[in-house]
């Protein structure tokens, strides 16, 4: 395993952060159930992967449960906890979702108790909260870090003037402010090159992309996305990944790996690993064979020529991943 700096933090964190999205067996068709997602929170471990992201939203708190119940049995002072706030827990309660000081303090506190610890190393929000002001959002969670809930607060999946909005009312506040982004950013999806990256890379904002392989399609021949539970789920949803370059990115990606003698998925991993501007990927996988392919791509060396190539047929698609 290879390790890294967390942006502004100091902090060190794996160069892969294993996502724990699919941990719950009752929440999707491709989540696991507890057995299986312990094999695979330990194999990340036994990897070297100190960094581990999940939501209270995931499984509506098992994956936070689960993730908890393993850390247990290590040194938690060795691992990077983060989760997330936004999306409703409950259906019949409003007030489980957002980003009010009332949701954040409650659901916070909802997310320590399910995973066992007094403090998450990275609490983030998980959207743009429309509704409420974000000088109640940051003044909520800079009280976190103060309370010792949290250690830093970070961002997902948003407008890059909203980041920016978000570090100013920080800063003109005195309170803490974001440190990372987590946002959608892949081989076939880099309409974040635009504003954001570029943003958080001078700001020495920590970024995490997550669906870095685009929820499989740059995994397989693109002809085969959607024969999958999860590429059936990402076309429901939208994702731009069939439009524009993308079947032409998807078949350099195919080619690449051949010629190396890799899978796909790792050609797709190996660019974010050349990506500077990249901290660290979310990598969500079902699969103990699919995290150690992961930790593989580590290895391989793209050129920049190699880069250029995978990179040529992209074209602007409409903006996603923010919803």
């Amino acid at each position: 395993m290879e390790y890294t700096t967390f942006g502004s933090t100091g902090m060190t964190v794996s160069k892969i952060c294993l996502g724990c999205m699919s941990f719950g067996a009752d929440w999707d068709d491709w989540t696991l159930g507890r057995d299986e997602s312990r094999e695979l929170i330990e194999r990340a471990i036994d990897l070297g992967i100190n960094f581990f992201d999940t939501a209270n939203v995931y499984s509506y708190g098992e994956s936070e449960e689960i993730l908890g119940d393993v850390l247990a049995d290590y040194d938690r002072d060795e691992m990077v906890v983060a989760s997330k706030v936004y999306f409703p827990m409950r259906e019949d309660d409003p007030n489980s979702g957002g980003l009010s000081r009332k949701t954040i303090e409650q659901e916070l506190d909802n997310s320590l108790d399910r995973l066992g610890m007094e403090t998450v190393d990275l609490y983030q929000t998980h959207r743009w909260d429309y509704d409420t002001p974000i000088e109640t959002t940051m003044r909520a969670l800079d009280d976190a870090v103060r309370r010792g809930k949290t250690r830093y607060v970070g961002a997902s999946s948003m407008w890059a003037y909203q980041l920016a909005e978000a570090q100013y009312t920080a800063d003109s506040l005195g309170l803490d402010r974001f440190v990372s982004m987590q946002n959608l950013y892949n081989l076939a999806y880099r309409e974040e090159e635009r504003e954001m990256m570029p943003y958080c890379a001078e700001n020495d904002i920590a970024t995490m992309p997550w669906s870095p392989m685009a929820a499989g399609f740059l995994t397989r021949p693109h002809e085969e996305f959607e024969a999958t539970t999860r590429g059936e789920h990402e076309a429901d949803v939208g994702r731009p990944y069939l439009e524009g370059g993308g079947p032409a990115v998807n078949e350099r990606v195919q080619e690449l790996a051949e010629e190396k003698g890799v899978k796909m998925a790792q050609i797709a991993l190996a660019w974010q690993f050349h990506k500077d501007w990249v901290t660290t990927p979310i990598v969500g996988t079902s699969s103990v064979e699919h995290l150690e392919d992961a930790v593989e791509a580590l290895d391989i060396d793209l050129s920049s020529s190699d880069v250029e190539y995978l990179e040529e047929p992209y074209e602007p698609v409409r903006v996603s991943g923010h919803e």
